[in-house]
């Protein structure tokens, strides 16, 4: 048996259904980011940056490019013979088959997996958040206040603290209450869902709260350990974070991306970003394109006007269009004279000729206000936009779509089209 120090377990099995026809087809850990990566390339860069070469990703909802994604680890140097990083699906067991029904719950599932390497501490990780973070930093703050348990923590605004696991503690950082998603919370200290515990102190955890119905850190395991008494510290975080689990937040981080002193760097050369790159040509830009303060992707072709944009690999971008202050995904064509504001637009989608995306008044969405808004037109993946359609905003298109779909060539701000067989 080979014993680790300290070994990761990464949540990755939600479906992420804030983000509305993104993760219709695929597990948000696994949605496009910045042009060029996936949202769990973060957490895994922070591993093998913090010098953690042994990491559990656990899946569960359409796993099948998650796990194409990571492969046996190569592009993070997590291709060990002892360790490196492991796919954990649910899988059928002799007296039953369950899947993951909460975090914990996907944890407790794999005690076999953690035991193979006994390690002394264990990293609780969710792969669907954009950070850099030295993991090596915080277990060195839980060593040295000889904590059982350290959550990491940030100061949020006090109006946003309900939706968080908040976390009350003294000025020397001991966790005195922790209340999850509080209607009046008493601090603005929030848990990040990042956790360092002793292995036993899990274990035993896991064990007493094994029969609880879609067991959780923040509901369970967490209020188990303060009630057993347990130390647990709580390891304040003040870089840049983001939870980028609603349209509106991933839409931001990836605009932020391209702000002139952009808040999340991804050029440092000390803490790189890694990722799985196809070995694709360079991107051309023609001589009448025009491109400004916008990330291209590898093998994009650019005829037109790009502004404030993240644009993946593989994107055609015609003659005569425009486009503002979009994510436009791989392997995506749009075609010639078609005008693109603020939108969202997946994977392998087609844009016909004379198209206007994200035009007119605002209106609240039908289907599901809350997903759809923030101004946003919201393409599913595979889509394809007939030519010579107008579309509004707090918009959401999946599936092939006709001129049909179109009443007199527009889609009102606030409406949607789900094709037979796709799904929002």
């Amino acid at each position: 048996m080979v014993q680790k120090e300290m070994i990761a377990m990464l949540l990755a099995g939600g479906q992420g259904s804030r983000l509305g026809v993104l993760t219709a087809k695929v597990a948000k850990p696994a949605v496009a980011f910045g042009g060029k990566y996936s949202i769990i390339d973060f957490p895994l860069s922070n591993c093998i940056n913090s010098g953690i070469d042994t990491v559990g990703v656990l899946t569960q909802y359409q796993p099948l490019r998650l796990n194409s994604h990571i492969g046996i680890g190569i592009p993070w140097d997590l291709d060990r013979n002892s360790g490196g990083v492991t796919v954990l699906p649910p899988y059928e067991k002799s007296d039953n088959s369950e899947w993951y029904t909460g975090t914990a719950n996907a944890i407790y599932q794999n005690i076999t997996y953690i035991e193979n390497y006994n390690p002394e501490y264990v990293l609780i990780l969710s792969g669907d958040h954009i950070y850099k973070m030295d993991y090596e930093v915080m277990l060195d703050f839980h060593k040295e206040k000889q904590a059982d348990v350290t959550i990491a923590a940030m100061p949020v605004p006090m109006e946003e603290a309900s939706r968080f696991g908040i976390v009350i503690a003294d000025r020397d950082r001991k966790i005195q209450e922790f209340e999850e998603k509080p209607e009046h919370p008493r601090s603005n200290l929030a848990s990040m869902g990042i956790y360092i515990f002793n292995w036993s102190v899990l274990k035993e955890a896991l064990c007493a709260m094994k029969d609880q119905s879609g067991c959780d850190f923040g509901k369970h395991i967490i209020p188990y350990c303060h009630d057993k008494g347990q130390k647990m510290y709580a390891y304040e975080y003040n870089g840049y974070w983001k939870d980028v689990g609603t349209l509106g937040s991933y839409w931001e981080a990836n605009m932020e991306l391209i702000d002139l002193i952009p808040v999340f760097n991804l050029y440092e050369e000390y803490w790189k970003i890694y990722t799985k790159s196809d070995i694709i040509a360079p991107q051309y830009l023609s001589s009448d394109s025009v491109v400004e303060r916008s990330i291209i992707g590898e093998g994009s072709e650019i005829y037109g006007q790009v502004y404030n944009s993240v644009i993946g690999s593989g994107v055609v971008i015609g003659n005569g269009t425009v486009v503002r202050d979009s994510i436009i995904m791989k392997n995506t064509k749009i075609e010639d004279h078609v005008t693109i504001n603020k939108s969202i637009i997946a994977r392998n989608c087609q844009i016909g000729s004379g198209v206007t995306l994200g035009t007119g008044e605002e209106a609240p969405n039908r289907l599901n206000a809350e997903i759809y808004s923030f101004g946003l037109v919201t393409i599913g993946e595979d889509s394809v936009i007939p030519e010579r359609v107008t579309v509004g905003k707090n918009t959401a298109i999946v599936g092939v779509t006709e001129a049909a779909d179109y009443p007199d060539g527009c889609l009102k701000s606030g409406e949607v089209i789900i094709k037979a067989g796709d799904s929002l």
